[in-house]
C-alpha cells in the first residue's frame, strides 16, 4: 500500500514541476517564494521516486543500496529500470543531497536548468514502474502486497 502513496505523490509532484516550468527564468531566480515553491515540488517528485524504488527492493528482497543514488542502479542490475534511466536518477538523487544539505549554495541557473529538462526522467520512472507493479500484480494471484 505504501507503494501506491507513494507513486501518487510522485504524480502530483509531477504535475506541480510540469506547472512551475512556466515560470520565466528572471522570475525564478529573483524571486525567493518562486525558488522555495520549485525547491518543494522537486525535492517532493526525487524522494517520491526513491521511495518508490526502496519499495520495490524491500518487496523484491533485491540487494540493499548504501546511498540513494544506488537505489536506482540496484533496480537497473535487475533488469526493472534501463541503465541509462538509472544514470540519470541517480545524479537526481545526487541533486536532491544537495537540495536538503546544501541548500545555501545552490546554483540557481543550474536549478532552473533541472526543472526545464529533468521532468521526462521522472516521467519516464514512473512509466516504468507502473508497468513493473502491473506484472508483478498478474504474475502474483495474492497481488504485489
Amino acid at each position: 500500500m505504501r507503494l501506491f502513496h507513494h507513486m501518487r505523490e510522485l504524480e502530483e509532484a509531477l504535475r506541480d514541476w510540469e506547472r512551475y516550468q512556466r515560470i520565466p527564468k528572471e522570475q525564478f531566480l529573483q524571486d525567493r517564494d518562486t525558488q522555495n515553491m520549485v525547491h518543494h515540488a522537486m525535492l517532493l517528485s526525487i524522494q517520491s521516486a526513491l521511495d518508490i524504488a526502496t519499495d520495490v527492493i524491500a518487496e523484491e528482497r533485491l540487494r540493499k543500496p548504501f546511498t540513494y543514488r544506488e537505489t536506482f542502479e540496484v533496480l537497473a542490475g535487475e533488469g526493472i529500470i534501463p541503465e541509462s534511466l538509472a544514470r540519470d536518477l541517480s545524479n537526481l538523487a545526487g541533486f536532491r543531497n544537495v537540495l536538503v544539505h546544501i541548500y545555501w549554495n545552490l546554483d540557481l541557473k543550474q536549478v532552473y536548468a533541472i526543472l526545464q529538462h529533468d521532468l521526462t526522467v521522472l516521467r519516464a520512472f514512473s512509466v516504468v514502474m507502473k508497468e513493473h507493479v502491473s506484472e508483478s500484480d498478474s504474475a502474483d494471484p495474492g497481488g504485489f502486497f
